[in-house]
């Protein structure tokens, strides 16, 4: 008997959910569901808390888009237990198969016929006024500022050493998974996810100065909020914590992983060429 995690879009993956879960109870297999998605399914009882989700789980299996992929990730990656996404939303860079090979997907799995990729992740460290907080991020770790119609000034200092000061809407530093993400959209290189690298790019930046840089996977990333406007971090997408001037925000790679369940190679560039629609012209 295997254990399963199941993580689900409130209102996207309803009828998908139930039949896998059913699928896989009729095979005499455990299945769980964090509290918050207990209600899409219908059956409490297979509820429990977020913490708890991964723990003793073989495999956490992600029904949503993208977004449900990270938080899926996010549960499973403490417990070092792989994801498998599939895909109920429009981009699906993350997901690995479409919702009519989910059962296919889990035979292989349970049959030991797959492989993990695994992603580089950031840690964001930030010292506030309740004490030390530590968050992961797949995709970005952003600081953005916190007052619409007014930029603000980041002081960045890279391996312990002052780099710039950027005026701008905020900074992103990005693993080559979210490169595709909100990076994609301030003009930040395409990096293949399997690389390692540190993206850094400034949002909307006042200045001569608003290239994107790539550094290296073990560069230390320190972005102190300057000036007299405050500001906020987010990691991938999930408000974290508000900087006041002078407090600070450290990154780092993380030394876990997400794995990802893949079966065979799924070429990166063929991706691209899908999503993007990038055929002859």
């Amino acid at each position: 008997m295997s254990t399963f995690g199941l993580v689900l879009h409130k209102t996207r993956a309803g009828e998908l959910a139930a039949a896998t879960v059913s699928w896989l109870r009729d095979r005499g297999h455990e299945v769980r569901v964090v509290d918050e998605d207990g209600d899409v399914l219908g059956e409490p009882e297979l509820s429990v808390p977020a913490e708890d989700l991964a723990r003793g789980a073989d495999l956490v299996v992600s029904l949503g888009g993208d977004g449900t992929m990270l938080r899926a990730v996010e549960l499973a990656v403490t417990e070092d237990v792989p994801v498998l996404g599939v895909n109920l939303g429009q981009l699906g860079y993350l997901t690995q198969v479409e919702p009519t090979g989910v059962r296919m997907a889990l035979k292989r799995f349970l049959a030991g016929s797959y492989s993990i990729e695994e992603r580089m992740r950031l840690d964001a460290h930030v010292d506030g006024p309740d004490g030390p907080r530590l968050a992961g991020a797949l995709n970005e770790v952003v600081v953005e500022k916190s007052e619409m119609g007014h930029t603000v000034r980041l002081e960045v200092h890279l391996d312990g050493r002052p780099f710039t000061s950027y005026v701008a809407d905020g900074l992103i530093l990005s693993t080559p998974t979210g490169s595709t993400a909100y990076a994609f959209s301030v003009r930040g290189p395409i990096v293949d996810p399997r690389h390692q690298a540190v993206l850094m790019a400034p949002v909307a930046a006042h200045m001569l100065f608003d290239r994107s840089i790539v550094l290296r996977p073990d560069c230390e990333v320190l972005v102190r909020v300057d000036g007299g406007r405050a500001a906020g971090v987010s990691v991938d997408g999930r408000p974290l914590q508000r900087l006041e001037p002078g407090e600070c925000v450290r990154c780092t790679a993380s030394d876990r992983p997400a794995r990802l369940v893949t079966f065979g190679e799924r070429n990166f560039h063929s991706v691209l060429r899908e999503k993007f629609q990038l055929g002859p012209r």
